[in-house]
C-alpha cells in the first residue's frame, strides 16, 4: 500500500474526520525503508530525485526513477550489512548535498541508525558527536576539494578508534583518487555500493516501529552534544501527517534547498515528498548556499514546473528580492516556511509583488521536524502555523516570571509556552537526564515556542521563550519589536534581544541589515519602531545597522551571536565610562572582545588598565552576565 492524498486539509473538522481512522491502519508501515519501498512499486518509473550541478536552468543534472532509488537503497544497505552494520549500530554522515546523501541516509536507515553531521561544525564538535553515538562508519565527501571534508573525515578516523570505516563518495560515482595512498579502513563507496545486489534486502530484516532510525544534533552549535532519537514511526509518522494534511499529490514537483543534515531538509522536505511519489529537485550541492541558486530561483521554477516550495524567511527574503524577469512560475500552488516566526512585512511583500501566500509551520527536531501545519489555501496572517496534525495536540501553559512553563492551561487567546503530544515524539535523547528536563511531570513536550491558540483552534507563534526579553520581571516578546522595525521600508532583516543591564536584568536591542541601495539611520529607525511599538518598556534602546546577519546554516538568525555584540556594547560603554572617569587617553583604553555566540572578554593587557581597573570591576560585576577578564 503506497500513500494517496486527496485535497488539503481546511479546518479542524477535517483533521477530526481523518482521526476516525485508526493510526494502524492509516499508516502500515513499519519503516522509512517500506515507505519509500511501496512508493517505488507504485511509481516505479516517474522521478524520484534530480540533482542540478549547477543553478542555470537547463544546466547538466542527474535523475534517478524510483525504481532506481530503491535499487540503490538495497546496494547501499547490504554493502552495510557486509561490514557488519547490523540494526543498533550508527552510520554517520558527512556529505554536501547531493544524490549520495539520499543513499546513505534511506539505505543507512535500513541497515542501521543514522546520524547526519553538519560539515560546517568544527572539528572538535565533530568529534564529540561521534563519540556520544559511538559512530561504527562514516560516509563521507570523497574529493579533496574546498570543503576539507575528506580531509576532516580522515583526522576523525585517526582520532576515533571506535569509527572502524571511513566511505569515500566522490561526485559523478567516479573512483576515489590516490586509492593506494589510503589508510587501513577507508574505503570506495561506490565501488562497495556497485558491487552489491539491488532487488532485495540481504539482511532480510524485520523492522518494528519503535527501531531508531537516526541520531539528530540538536541545541545550537556549543554545549555538550545533545543527540535527539527519532523513531521509524516517527519519521513516517511525519511524512504521512504532512502530506495528509497538505494534500500532496505525485505529479507534485518541488525544490528542496534545505541542508539534508537538518530534519527540515530530511523529513518534511525529503521523506514526505517521497512518500507520494513527488519529484524532488536539489539545486546543486551547497543548496541554498548557493548564490547562483538564489539569483536564477524562479527561473529554476519556471524551467522544473515546481508546485511547491519552501525555505526559512530569510531564505524567502533573499528570493524576495530577485525579479521574476518574465519566469512563469503560475505552476506555483503552495509556498511553505518554518524554522523562524515569519516576518508580517516579507508575507505582505510576497503576496503584492509575487502573488503567492505563504503558509507556516512549526517543527522541532524533538518531533521529527513537524508539529503543526497551515495548508495551502488556509488564510492566515503571519505567525499562524496552523493545526495540530492529526492525532497530535498542542495545549499552551502559563509562563512565570522567568519565562518558565507553569502548571497552568490557558483558553484560547491566552499567550504562553507551547506544549505537545503526537506519534512523532522523539524517543528522547541518548542524556536520559536531557530528556526529563523537555517534559512535563504529565508527559508534555515543552516546545519553547510562545504563543496562543486561536478559536479556530489555530496555533500562532510569537516566538521563543528563550528569545523573551525579561526587564525587571517584565516579559518582552520580541516579536512586537521585529514587526514593527521590520515594516520600515529599508530593512531586509531585523532581530531584537536582549541586553544586560545592572537595574532591570536586560533592555531590549534590535539589530537590522538594510535592502541593497536603500539608506536608513539608527535615530530614523529607532523613531519609525518606537511609534510602533506601544508597550513602553518593550521600545528598543538601540538599533544596531549590521552589513550582514548572522545566520545558522539552516538560514535562522542566530541571536546568540546578537547578544554577543549587545553585550559587548554594553561592555564598551562601561569599559569608556571607567576610562573617562581615570582620564586614560583613547588610545591607552582596554579592548573589549565581543565574537562569535563566545563570551565577551575586556583585555587587561593595556598599559592603562591598573587605573581603570577599581573603576570597572564594580560595573562589571554589576551585570547580569559575566565578562571576562583575559590576562587577569
Amino acid at each position: 500500500m503506497h500513500l494517496s492524498t486527496t485535497t488539503a486539509v481546511q479546518s479542524l473538522a477535517h483533521i477530526r474526520q481523518i482521526e476516525q481512522t485508526p493510526l494502524d491502519q492509516a499508516i502500515p508501515w513499519q519503516s522509512t525503508y517500506a515507505l519509500i519501498a511501496a512508493s517505488a512499486q507504485a511509481h516505479a518509473e516517474r522521478p524520484a530525485l534530480t540533482f542540478l550541478e549547477t543553478g542555470q536552468p537547463g544546466g547538466p543534472s542527474t535523475s534517478w526513477t524510483y525504481r532506481e532509488l530503491l535499487q540503490k537503497i538495497h546496494q547501499t544497505a547490504n554493502a552495510l550489512f557486509h561490514l557488519g552494520v547490523q540494526s543498533g549500530d550508527v552510520v554517520a554522515i558527512l556529505l554536501p548535498g547531493g544524490l549520495a546523501y539520499h543513499l546513505a541516509l534511506w539505505g543507512g536507515e535500513a541497515a542501521g541508525i543514522v546520524q547526519p553531521l553538519n560539515p560546517l561544525l568544527s572539528e572538535e564538535k565533530l568529534l564529540s558527536l561521534l563519540r556520544a553515538s559511538g559512530a561504527k562508519v562514516l560516509i563521507a565527501h570523497g574529493d579533496d576539494d574546498d570543503a576539507h571534508m575528506r580531509a576532516k573525515a580522515l583526522r576523525l578516523q585517526a582520532l576515533l578508534p571506535s569509527l572502524q570505516k571511513v566511505l569515500l563518495v566522490t561526485p559523478r560515482n567516479g573512483p576515489v583518487a590516490s586509492p593506494e595512498n589510503l589508510p587501513a579502513g577507508v574505503l570506495d563507496f561506490h565501488a562497495l555500493v556497485n558491487a552489491e545486489p539491488s532487488d532485495r534486502l540481504l539482511s532480510e530484516r524485520v523492522f518494528s516501529a519503535s527501531d531508531i532510525a537516526a541520531y539528530f544534533h540538536t541545541g545550537g552549535t556549543t554545549g555538550a552534544p545533545k543527540l535527539a532519537r527519532h523513531s521509524h514511526a516517527a519519521q513516517v509518522f511525519t511524512a504521512w501527517a504532512n502530506a495528509t494534511v497538505q494534500g500532496f499529490q505525485c505529479t507534485d514537483v518541488t525544490l528542496n534547498g534545505y541542508p539534508l543534515f537538518h530534519v527540515a531538509g530530511v523529513l518534511p522536505g525529503a521523506l514526505c515528498s517521497l512518500a507520494v511519489g513527488m519529484h524532488v529537485i536539489i539545486p546543486t550541492a551547497a543548496m541554498f548556499r548557493n548564490r547562483e541558486v538564489i539569483q536564477n530561483y524562479w527561473r529554476l521554477v519556471a524551467h522544473h514546473r515546481c508546485t511547491l516550495m519552501s525555505g526559512v524567511p530569510t531564505v524567502l527574503a533573499a528570493l524576495a528580492a530577485v525579479p521574476l524577469a518574465g519566469a512563469d512560475i503560475a505552476t506555483l500552488r503552495g509556498v511553505r516556511t518554518g524554522a523562524a516566526p515569519l516576518p508580517p512585512e516579507l508575507s505582505q511583500r510576497f503576496r503584492q509583488t509575487l502573488g503567492l501566500h505563504i503558509n507556516e509551520s512549526l517543527g522541532m527536531t524533538e518531533t521529527a521536524g513537524l508539529s503543526t501545519v497551515a495548508p495551502p489555501g488556509m488564510d492566515a496572517p503571519a505567525g499562524c502555523v496552523g493545526w495540530p496534525l492529526p492525532h497530535a495536540r498542542v495545549r499552551i501553559a502559563a509562563l512565570n516570571a522567568d519565562g518558565q512553563a507553569t502548571g497552568t492551561e490557558l483558553p484560547a487567546g491566552g499567550k504562553g509556552m507551547v506544549l505537545y503530544q503526537g506519534p512523532n515524539l522523539f524517543s528522547g535523547y541518548l542524556d536520559s537526564a536531557e530528556t526529563a528536563r523537555s517534559f512535563t511531570p504529565d508527559g508534555w513536550l515543552i516546545t519553547g515556542d510562545v504563543g496562543f491558540v486561536d478559536e479556530q483552534g489555530r496555533l500562532h507563534l510569537t516566538g521563543r521563550a528563550k528569545d523573551l526579553i525579561i526587564r525587571g520581571g517584565h516579559n518582552i516578546d520580541p516579536k512586537v519589536i521585529e514587526d514593527a522595525l521590520g515594516a520600515h521600508p529599508a530593512v531586509a532583516l531585523c532581530a531584537a534581544v536582549g541586553a544586560p543591564d545592572a537595574y532591570a536584568g536586560e533592555l531590549p536591542v534590535a539589530f537590522a541589515t538594510l535592502k541593497a541601495g536603500c539608506e536608513a539611520s539608527e535615530a530614523e529607525l529607532l523613531g519609525f519602531t518606537a511609534e510602533r511599538v506601544d508597550e513602553g518598556p518593550a521600545k528598543p534602546k538601540s538599533i544596531t545597522i549590521l552589513s550582514t546577519m548572522p545566520v545558522t546554516n539552516v538560514g535562522k538568525i542566530y541571536k546568540p551571536e546578537l547578544r554577543t555584540l549587545a553585550t559587548g556594547a554594553v561592555v564598551q560603554a562601561l569599559v569608556d565610562q571607567a576610562c573617562s572617569a581615570a582620564g586614560l587617553p583613547q588610545d591607552q583604553r582596554p579592548r573589549v572582545v565581543a565574537e562569535g555566540d563566545g563570551p565577551v572578554w575586556v583585555d587587561s593587557h593595556g598599559p592603562g588598565w591598573a587605573q581603570v581597573h577599581a573603576r570597572l570591576q564594580p560595573l562589571l560585576e554589576a551585570l547580569p552576565v559575566k565578562v571576562n577578564i583575559r590576562g587577569s
